[in-house]
């Protein structure tokens, strides 16, 4: 209107917030094709399309479709829009610092639902692609990686605290945080078994505590 004196965003900021809207729209959209078509049957082009965000763009944002699935896991398991890595968080650092092994492991075990509830379909998706998918394999056995250094700062806590029993070593019980705490289990007994996750988690509670701490 001729005489507003009101500003407009920057132009630089009306760009980013195109960007973000774009990028939520391919996620969105490749997170159903992926779980609706599986990740081989899904194209880059499908994503385009049910995303209404051109081809090119999509390449520009993610490189590739196995970027796409990348940003998407890492979302799912962050839970935050900036995709904040899960060790990272304030929730985590403070449960690495309480003094109460039992509310320590009652707080990761309700981390754990949290995340497998969101990450399952996609985590699913990554290991079919995986079987015929090197960059996919390579990606997944990462993910493992980094599921695992977490994991392992849980077990340093318990064991530098005092609070292991002393028939389990530091290494040992990473391994089994580790295995407890696998996605496998959770889609075993949630996915396959029909359990409620809240079921889920106090029974992961439960085992952690039987096979970690002193009785």
């Amino acid at each position: 209107m001729v005489g507003d004196t009101r500003a407009g965003p920057p132009e630089g900021g009306g760009r980013q917030a195109r960007t973000r809207l774009a990028r939520a729209a391919v996620v969105e959209a490749a997170r159903t094709l992926f779980v609706e078509r599986g990740y081989a049957a899904t194209t880059v082009e499908a994503i385009s399309e049910r995303s209404d965000v051109p081809p090119a763009t999509v390449y520009r944002l993610f490189s590739s479709k196995l970027g796409i699935l990348t940003a998407l896991i890492d979302a799912s398991v962050a839970g935050t829009e900036d995709s904040t890595p899960l060790a990272d968080q304030p929730i985590a650092r403070a449960l690495l610092a309480d003094p109460d092994p039992t509310r320590q492991l009652a707080g990761f075990a309700a981390i754990c639902r949290e995340v497998n509830t969101r990450t399952e379909p996609l985590y699913r998706v990554l290991v079919g692609a995986a079987e015929s998918d090197p960059d996919a394999t390579a990606l997944l056995a990462d993910r493992t990686r980094h599921r695992r250094a977490g994991q392992e700062l849980i077990a340093r806590s318990l064991a530098r605290s005092g609070a292991l029993r002393p028939t389990v070593s530091e290494a040992d019980a990473a391994d089994i945080i580790h295995a407890l705490m696998s996605p496998e289990v959770y889609q075993l007994l949630v996915t396959d078994r029909g359990w409620p996750p809240k079921r889920y988690e106090q029974w992961l509670t439960q085992i952690l505590i039987d096979q970690l701490l002193p009785r």
